[in-house]
């Protein structure tokens, strides 16, 4: 194996334990993933390992038709729901799955998250769609996680929880902690009155900020 693989290899690790530290997942479900640099593979975090005890070497590492290329261990079982991603949207390095209580207890409603907050929609294009239920490890949801996703960064999946992609792992891990703070402002403020929506001119300006000013940190390397 290349150097890149081995160093995504390492960061993929990383932050995995990034990850269950934020309270973004628990045990060993979810799972995370990123692209090698120049290589047509990704690595994935293994099926039914807890997150503290993995290191690099225990990192799935497949190609772009889905078949593991190393690795002693299987793939998340939700390898083709990455690699449909993947597959779809070539701007997309890193891809992470959370069970986060809040958004998840919005995935359970089948209830969208409005483009509430300014955060939101700056890293993620919008709001947060909830994608048809699909039973978790099929064809089926990768298709529809992929299909609903589009060109957002995020995506509820329905009785699940959330996909959050980005440009790199640190990229989609906080647009995972952003999904997860706007469910809960969402649901508090529905206690409160009406959560009003940004419009779709405040959005488009937000994002176009973002992208032109306020991303450059998630486009540098991996920390």
């Amino acid at each position: 194996m290349s150097i890149a693989v081995e160093k995504t290899r390492e960061q993929v690790a990383r932050y995995g334990l990034r990850m269950i530290s934020c309270g973004l997942v628990a045990g060993t479900w979810g799972n995370i993933s990123a692209r090698v640099p120049k290589e047509e593979l990704f690595v994935i975090s293994p099926s039914g390992l807890p997150y503290p005890e993995l290191t690099g070497k225990d990192m799935v590492v497949l190609n772009l038709r889905g078949e593991v290329v190393a690795g002693e261990h299987r793939p998340s079982t939700e390898y083709l729901l990455h690699l449909a991603v993947y597959q779809a949207r070539p701007d997309v390095n890193a891809i992470l799955h959370t069970h986060s209580i809040c958004a998840s207890a919005l995935a359970v409603a089948r209830q969208p998250i409005p483009p509430i907050l300014e955060d939101l929609v700056q890293m993620v294009g919008g709001g947060v769609p909830v994608a048809p239920y699909a039973r978790a490890g099929t064809p089926e949801l990768a298709k529809v996680a992929a299909a609903t996703l589009g060109s957002l960064g995020a995506v509820l999946l329905a009785n699940h929880g959330v996909v959050g992609v980005g440009r790199t792992l640190e990229e989609a891990l906080t647009v995972c902690q952003i999904v997860e703070k706007s469910a809960s402002v969402y649901l508090w403020a529905g206690l409160a009155g009406e959560p009003a929506a940004l419009t779709a001119e405040e959005i488009k300006a937000l994002r176009e900020n973002y992208l032109q000013s306020y991303s450059k940190y998630y486009r540098s390397s991996e920390k």
